[in-house]
């Protein structure tokens, strides 16, 4: 018996199938769907080249020059007056924010560590720690510390920097301190 049901099941499904299928279904063929496709791709094509053409001719009339700055697929990219995308807008807001370039101008030159001393030939930098472990790489010149410190010489393993500040006589003075490298106590 159960074979029996098996068969007029699949009997059953076999009808089903061929009637859906003796069934016309209007619509468009393999043929005419590559021609209407190959019909919008014209015409986005010459309304792209179009577009790139008007954009350059305006560009080319607004700066003077010939070069279009970039584009992809009608998207001309123009940098002028936008943020270097490169850049991190959050040291940009902070930096905004409190008036400083560097967040080692946020600390007390007491609070920082000389990690190392690195140099490539005459250009030599420090790898300096903050009071967190977090590590900046700086160079001679660098602004450092709350009192505007400028870091005047890197050596081999120290860093003299150059701050100044107002004593308690309310005078401006500046005063030279020598950063040097914390030796390990291994024992």
């Amino acid at each position: 018996m159960t074979r029996t049901h098996v068969s007029l099941a699949a009997m059953a499904a076999l009808i089903m199938g061929l009637t859906a299928c003796s069934q016309d279904v209007a619509g468009p063929s393999a043929s005419d769907y590559q021609k209407q496709r190959a019909e919008i791709l014209d015409k986005h094509k010459r309304q792209t080249a179009t577009a790139q053409a008007n954009t350059a001719t305006e560009a080319a009339d607004e700066s003077g020059e010939g070069a279009v700055l970039g584009s992809l697929d009608g998207f001309f990219y123009d940098p002028v007056g936008k943020r270097d995308p490169f850049r991190s807008f959050i040291q940009d807001n902070r930096a905004l924010d409190e008036g400083i370039e560097s967040p080692l101008e946020g600390f007390d030159l007491g609070q920082l560590e000389v990690a190392g001393v690195v140099w490539r030939g005459d250009r030599r930098r420090a790898l300096i720690l903050d009071p967190s472990g977090q590590a900046y790489v700086v160079s001679e010149g660098d602004v450092i510390g709350k009192n505007s410190g400028r870091i005047l010489a890197i050596n081999d393993s120290s860093m003299l920097v150059k701050e100044k500040y107002v004593d308690f006589h309310g005078e401006q003075t500046e005063k030279e301190i020598e950063m040097r490298i914390r030796q390990s106590q291994g024992g």
